[in-house]
């Protein structure tokens, strides 16, 4: 099931991707309704739905289908907190989320594999987070940039899903003041773009907390685009990284994102755990 939900979502987001007409800045869909295709949580996609009404982002929403399946087609514009995201100096990647659908399909491997709670590094408008909330994991989201914390506030109120947004430094924060008992950490920023080094300060703080490295995994966002890997294909671009830390990859999810949206490849998503 939980593979043909990825290969029927990548399916989707292709198909719109080349017959999309329209000419907003970012776009997305998620299914109107359970179906076959789509066989979630009824409550869980009408709380996907009521991330993106509510979310100020987005400035117009239509019904269509794609690929045989009746999607909600979502409209929005982040230059704004994309350009205030840019100016913090610690920040590895500015503000351009992943897919409210992939967020979810994200959340649900990391339940799968039984952690108990979701650790957003860099979580943008905090969509990791909420999709983890509504899938009974403890959330907590870490972000830097105190106008998204903003507009992740907004979002909690508007849905009643409260996933702990933060505001503070993720390089300075002390991750054992959250009591965590077995996490999942997700790393926003590409490798290449200076994610491996907020990666490599949160294994150390993951480390210098007793008992919990044994209990922990992380998740890397990686990237298949050849002139942004620099010469190592392997995960993403984030092989060095996991050999360094002796991380053992568990599985690697394809996923459709908003920094994709015009390629015919999808974002992977590479699960790992401390060997």
């Amino acid at each position: 099931m939980f593979d043909d939900l990825v290969k029927n979502l990548v399916q989707v987001k292709q198909d719109f991707a080349k017959n999309y007409a329209g000419s907003a800045h970012i776009q997305e869909v998620i299914p109107s309704c359970v179906s076959e295709e789509f066989d979630v949580n009824s409550n869980h996609l009408q709380l996907l739905h009521d991330f993106a009404q509510k979310n100020p982002i987005y400035f117009n929403s239509y019904e269509e289908k794609i690929a045989g399946t009746l999607c909600t087609v979502y409209e929005g514009d982040i230059n704004e907190y994309w350009l205030n995201s840019i100016k913090h100096g610690s920040s590895c990647q500015p503000f351009y989320p992943t897919w409210i659908m992939s967020a979810y399909v994200m959340a649900l491997v990391a339940k799968q594999f039984g952690y108990l709670e979701l650790v957003d590094i860099g979580s943008g408008d905090g969509r990791i987070a909420f999709c983890g909330k509504i899938l009974e994991l403890i959330s907590h989201s870490i972000e830097i940039d105190d106008v998204l914390v903003e507009l992740q506030k907004q979002i909690t109120a508007g849905t009643h899903q409260n996933f702990n947004p933060l505001c503070t430094d993720a390089l300075e924060f002390d991750y054992s003041s959250l009591g965590l008992q077995q996490p999942a950490f997700f790393i926003g920023g590409l490798a290449q773009m200076g994610g491996d080094v907020l990666a490599t300060e949160i294994i150390d703080k993951i480390n210098s907390i007793q008992n919990l490295k044994k209990n922990t995994g992380v998740v890397f966002a990686g990237t298949h685009t050849k002139r942004q890997l620099s010469g190592n294909l392997e995960n993403g671009g984030w092989s060095m990284l996991i050999e360094k830390h002796d991380l053992m990859v568990m599985e690697t999810v394809s996923l459709p994102t908003i920094w994709t949206f015009d390629q015919k490849v999808e974002t992977p998503y590479i699960y790992t755990k401390f060997n």
